[in-house]
């Protein structure tokens, strides 16, 4: 609370300067007790140096802190008038701070610049997890922060780039601080206005895509702005230890991994096919005019940025196909995208690799190596496991949706693009509409899909199961 009641007080300058007064009093209004209470239950809050944080408690202070964001966030929305229904408010920002971009808002440019900048302020807070800066606070209530770095941090395996998790997430948010900041500086060189430059900043590297214009990015028209935004999606779903290693005077560590490597590939070759398909079937006049919106939207797919400067659901079926597996691949591990992971579906081929070999060679044993390092098969049955569940998810999900009586197109890609953490679907919930027609009940399941997929899966799901509710555990 004392977090997302402090981050309100910087939307409220914005809205302060463009003499907003609604927005202004909405904000405040929120934030102010937000803040107090915040620091009254850290005060009161006994001081146990014995306290132990088992890691059910670290799971379930890590689902109930972001569903508590998501609806404490949305108030500002439901107070100023800009989202009335509290439902919409919530969804709207479950996906600001998922950073998946979904949106149910018609008429964006009417919304006032404050709510918009919140909105967009959403995306940068989530983008590197809220509660991995709330590591540095923990220890103020006599606990550690190692279980809520287990239950926040994604990927199959965590990688911590320093001694220590304090240090860890000092040393992630200035890469990411600095980042944001030299991307909004390269924009505004390209003509764009600091508030449109830094909101568009916090949607790419947060990997989320909520943007000030209902156009998108396409609202700009500029190629500069295109590739600018373009690099800073595809260094966003680079795992962000890396660029500790690259930083620390270590570069070869940074290209020899071969998730960065399978990653930079797939984007190349998907580009690639996709701009060619775009120009052969005549959507494009020139090959630079295909390869400039291939690559954008490429890249904001895998991503799970979900910015648009075209609507790519016009496209040919073949490379709408691409882009849909795309989204379920996602980004790298411990990067700000969502989706399975590269590293997940390396392991996953792997697996498949080693499953025909054996077909073959029933009694030779084959481990499984990346870059050199032999895989456990404690990680590599929790990778099975993982894209077991996520299938499952996703086709109860759309079991679900399908409720509301939308086709199938729409009802399965709204569940994959909120569960991976997209934004836009295809058909009814495309590039250029949103989610407004579905029901409020539908509305909260794919809010908290938009959660799950956001703490990959498992800390939403048990949250659902009895053992884990068992104190003695």
């Amino acid at each position: 609370m004392t977090l997302v009641g402090t981050a309100m007080l910087i939307p409220t300058a914005v809205a302060l300067y463009y003499k907003e007064t609604k927005a202004v009093l909405s904000l405040l209004v929120c934030a102010v007790p937000m803040i107090i209470i915040g620091l009254l239950v850290i005060k009161l809050t006994p001081k146990e140096d014995n306290t132990v944080l088992r890691m059910r408690d670290g799971f379930f202070i890590v689902a109930a802190a972001w569903i508590a964001m998501s609806a404490l966030g949305g108030l500002p929305f439901v107070i100023s008038g800009s989202i009335p229904n509290f439902f919409d408010a919530f969804f709207e920002t479950a996906s600001g701070f998922t950073t998946t971009g979904s949106t149910i808002l018609t008429d964006i440019e009417a919304m006032d610049k404050g709510m918009l900048f919140w909105r967009s302020f959403t995306h940068w807070l989530g983008g590197m997890g809220v509660l991995v800066l709330t590591i540095a606070l923990l220890p103020m209530l006599g606990i550690g922060g190692q279980k809520i770095m287990r239950a926040e941090t994604t990927g199959p395996t965590m990688d911590k780039i320093s001694f220590t998790t304090n240090e860890s997430a000092r040393n992630l948010y200035l890469i990411y601080t600095g980042m944001t900041v030299i991307e909004i500086v390269l924009l505004m060189f390209g003509g764009i206005g600091f508030f449109d430059a830094a909101t568009h900043a916090f949607g790419t590297l947060g990997t989320g895509g909520l943007s000030t214009h209902s156009a998108s990015v396409g609202y700009f028209n500029s190629v500069y702005v295109d590739m600018i935004i373009t690099l800073f999606m595809l260094l966003a779903g680079v795992n962000f230890n890396l660029y500790y290693f690259l930083l620390s005077g270590k570069p070869r560590n940074m290209f020899k991994d071969p998730e960065l490597r399978t990653y930079l590939c797939i984007v190349g070759g998907c580009t690639l096919f996709i701009a060619g398909m775009l120009y052969f079937k005549n959507f494009y006049s020139t090959i630079g005019e295909s390869l400039r919106y291939s690559v954008f939207q490429t890249t904001s797919i895998i991503t799970t940025t979900g910015y648009g400067t075209a609507d790519f659901d016009l496209w040919p079926v073949t490379c709408k196909v691409i882009l849909f597996v795309l989204m379920l691949v996602g980004g790298c591990a411990s990067s700000t995208g969502g989706g399975v992971k590269v590293i997940r579906v390396i392991l996953t081929a792997k697996l498949i690799k080693r499953a025909a070999d054996r077909r073959l060679h029933r009694k030779a044993l084959t481990p499984i190596k990346v870059g050199g390092k032999t895989v456990s098969e404690h990680t590599l049955f929790g990778v099975t496991v993982f894209m077991a569940l996520f299938a499952v998810t996703i086709i109860g999900g759309t079991l679900l949706v399908s409720l509301d009586g939308f086709g199938l197109t729409t009802s399965l890609s709204s569940v994959v693009a909120c569960l991976c953490n997209i934004g836009p679907g295809f058909e009814l919930v495309g590039p250029t509409m949103n989610y407004a027609l579905f029901s409020a009940p539908v509305k909260i399941l794919l809010s908290l899909l938009m959660i799950a997929g956001r703490l990959e899966l498992y800390t939403i799901i048990l949250m659902f199961t009895p053992v884990f509710w068992d104190e003695n555990r």
